[in-house]
C-alpha cells in the first residue's frame, strides 16, 4: 500500500480515480413481510453500460483491489442519495482489500458525511463465497465496524468456506441464506431440515436471518411460515441500475 493509497479521498473515489474500468450499482429491495415494507436495498455491481458484476470483477486484481473496494463504497453511497434512498443500504466489502481497518474506513465515514447519509443505515456485506486470508482480520473489521455504528451481514450464507463454524468468531447482524440451500425449498425435505437448523443456531445467537434469491411465490411461503420475514429475490423485484425499483404489497400475502 503506497502513501496515494492511504490518503484517498472521496473526490478520488467518485471519481473512480486509478482504476482503468468503470462500474455502476444496480438496486435490489429486501422486503420485511411482517411489516410490509421495503427496509433495505443492496447495491450490486454492474459495468457502465450494464455489464455482469462477474464482468467487473474480472478486472479487480491484488494491485487495484483496495481502491476499487474504496471506490465502490463512496459510489454506492453516492448514488443512494442521489435516489432519494431513505431506508437501509447494503454495501458488499471485501476483507482482503481492507489492510486496516482504521484507516480504511475513513473514505466511507467521510462519503456519509459529504452525501448526509446516516452510518447506522448502512450495512456491511462480506461474502463467505470469498476465501478470508485472515480470520481474525476480518474479526477485527467487523469490531472496528460495529464500533463505528456500522452493521454487518455475512452474504451467501450456506455457499461457501466457512459455514456454521465462521459463526464461532463473530456473530453478524443478520445472515443471508445462499440461493442454493433455498432453491426449491417448499420442495425438498433436506434443505428444510438444513433451514430450520440454521434458524434455530439464529436464534440462540441472536442473528436475523435473510432469505436471498427468492424466485417464487411457493419458496416465500414456505420460508415465511417457518418464521423468515426478511426476503429479497426476483420474485419481489429485479435488480435495477440506478433505480430503486417498488414491490407490489400482493407478493407478501
Amino acid at each position: 500500500m503506497n502513501g496515494n493509497d492511504i490518503n484517498q479521498n472521496c473526490a478520488e473515489c467518485i471519481n473512480i480515480e486509478g482504476l482503468d474500468f468503470d462500474f455502476t450499482f444496480a438496486f435490489q429491495p429486501i422486503i420485511n413481510s411482517a411489516k410490509r415494507c421495503i427496509t433495505a436495498y443492496e447495491a450490486l455491481i454492474r459495468g457502465a453500460h450494464g455489464e455482469s458484476a462477474q464482468n467487473v470483477l474480472r478486472q479487480v486484481n491484488i494491485a487495484n483491489r483496495y481502491r476499487f473496494d474504496q471506490a465502490c463504497r463512496v459510489k454506492a453511497v453516492s448514488t443512494a442519495v442521489k435516489l432519494g434512498l431513505n431506508c437501509d443500504l447494503n454495501i458488499n466489502f471485501y476483507p482482503n482489500a481492507v489492510y486496516s481497518p482504521e484507516l480504511c474506513i475513513r473514505t466511507t465515514l467521510k462519503a456519509a458525511e459529504t452525501f448526509g447519509f446516516p452510518i447506522k443505515q448502512i450495512v456491511f456485506e462480506v461474502t463467505e463465497v470469498e476465501r478470508v486470508e485472515d480470520t481474525h482480520h476480518l474479526i477485527n473489521i467487523i469490531d472496528c465496524y460495529r464500533n463505528l455504528g456500522f452493521r454487518t451481514a455475512i452474504d451467501d450464507f450456506g455457499a461457501g468456506y466457512a459455514g456454521l463454524n465462521l459463526l464461532t468468531e463473530y456473530q453478524p447482524d443478520y445472515i443471508k441464506l445462499d440461493r442454493q440451500l433455498i432453491g426449491n425449498i417448499d420442495q425438498q425435505s433436506a434443505k428444510q431440515a438444513i433451514v430450520r437448523g440454521i434458524i434455530q443456531v439464529c436464534k440462540e445467537l441472536d442473528i436475523a436471518i435473510l432469505a436471498e434469491g427468492i424466485e417464487t411465490k411457493n419458496e416465500y411461503a414456505w420460508l415465511n411460515g417457518i418464521g423468515v420475514n426478511l426476503f429479497q429475490g426476483c420474485y419481489f423485484a429485479r435488480p435495477k441500475i440506478e433505480n430503486l425499483p417498488e414491490v407490489s404489497t400482493e407478493l407478501y400475502l
